[in-house]
């Protein structure tokens, strides 16, 4: 085979993978890209959610709203998320007695800095002694 008729077939295929591979990986940069919006928007709605069950005696819509977005964070959530939410909801539950203000913000800190990690927000963590609070009237409330 001629040498010139080689290298053109060489660069051709060559030309051919390098087109593919960029191609793949801007399909899967853009996927990435989709799944991190998606996360974000479930997140944003899990905070709005939680906003709207604070107070004293939350309606039921609220508490039913919040709940269906805590569910629905199960699909897009990462293990690190799942745990603090868990862990959160635990402590917050209606069942339970003896709820602590100190561990609600805890538990609340935990679960902000893991959806926080999972977005790859940086820099992730405030000073350690900083925790997340939820306001409700312009006013703390746990």
């Amino acid at each position: 085979m001629d040498a010139p008729v080689l290298v053109a077939i060489i660069t051709a295929a060559a030309g051919i993978f390098v087109s593919a591979l960029t191609f793949f990986l801007t399909k899967r940069r853009e996927r990435e890209a989709e799944w991190r919006k998606q996360k974000l928007e479930s997140y944003k709605e899990l905070v709005s959610a939680l906003s709207a069950i604070v107070g004293s005696v939350p309606p039921l819509e609220a508490k039913v709203r919040f709940a269906h977005i805590a569910n629905h964070i199960l699909l897009v959530a990462t293990p690190a998320v799942l745990v603090a939410l868990r862990d959160f909801l635990d402590e917050t539950s209606d069942s339970r007695k003896n709820k602590e203000v100190d561990r609600h913000d805890e538990l609340l800190t935990v679960l902000m800095y893991a959806i926080r990690e999972d977005l790859g927000i940086k820099p992730n963590k405030a000073s350690p002694d900083f925790q997340f609070r939820l306001w409700s009237a312009g006013k703390n409330v746990a």
